[in-house]
């Protein structure tokens, strides 16, 4: 999605809204909503490692590097979130991971916006900060478990998240009709919007588990 406008001065929603791309608006006409216009700029489709260095929100969302491979960067992320919570695991018990996994939704939020707005594409595939904190919390919430049953989980995540059935792809829809041209707080919930799905995609994860340990 092109994004020909940007705003003259920060969002201000949330210190989420408020993190945003350096440049700013020209001092000329606005809309009705008081945004400037600027000439078109394409968007960024495929980031590269550059891009990623440039702002720590980027290291972030982009999965410290996982969400730039080349193919299927959300399972790359997902792989990716399932090493650190094993390697991480070594040296964290249940509050730590808890105290882990609640500071990674806000920081996510705040990332994805950040460089969902510095690529200009409302959900960028490569930004995968939303598989990671999503399938930290499918983690914690099974574990124990053994390798096949971490499997199943991951295999269930991705399911959910890929093919996005119901209610994933109901919270997926929820902010892609958004218009950064007329909304000034549209990169804020295209951040949210990010995470919003995988977070129901991790719920609908562990309900199906939970009903198969049950039966």
């Amino acid at each position: 999605m092109q994004d020909p406008y940007r705003p003259n001065a920060p969002d201000v929603i949330d210190v989420i809204a408020a993190e945003v791309s350096d440049d700013g608006g020209p001092s000329g006409a606005t809309t009705s909503d008081g945004i400037a216009p600027q000439p078109a700029q394409a968007p960024i489709a495929r980031p590269s490692v550059r891009f990623m260095l440039a702002h720590p929100a980027h290291w972030i969302a982009l999965g410290f590097g996982s969400g730039l491979s080349r193919v299927a960067p959300g399972t790359a992320g997902t792989l990716w979130a399932w090493l650190a919570f094993l390697v991480l695991s070594h040296g964290l018990n249940d509050a730590g991971w808890a105290w882990v996994i609640g500071l990674s939704m806000p920081v996510g939020w705040w990332a994805c916006t950040v460089t969902a707005r510095n690529m200009r594409v409302l959900d960028p595939g490569s930004v995968v900060w939303d598989e990671v904190a999503a399938f930290w919390l499918v983690l914690w919430l099974v574990m124990p478990a053994g390798l096949l049953a971490q499997f199943v989980a991951f295999a269930l995540f991705r399911f959910f998240d890929a093919v996005k059935p119901g209610p994933v792809g109901w919270a997926d829809a929820l902010f892609h009709h958004i218009d950064p041209a007329t909304d000034r707080h549209a990169w804020a919930k295209a951040g949210f919007g990010i995470m919003l799905d995988d977070l129901v995609a991790a719920a609908c994860t562990l309900l199906v588990i939970a009903v198969w340990k049950f039966i």
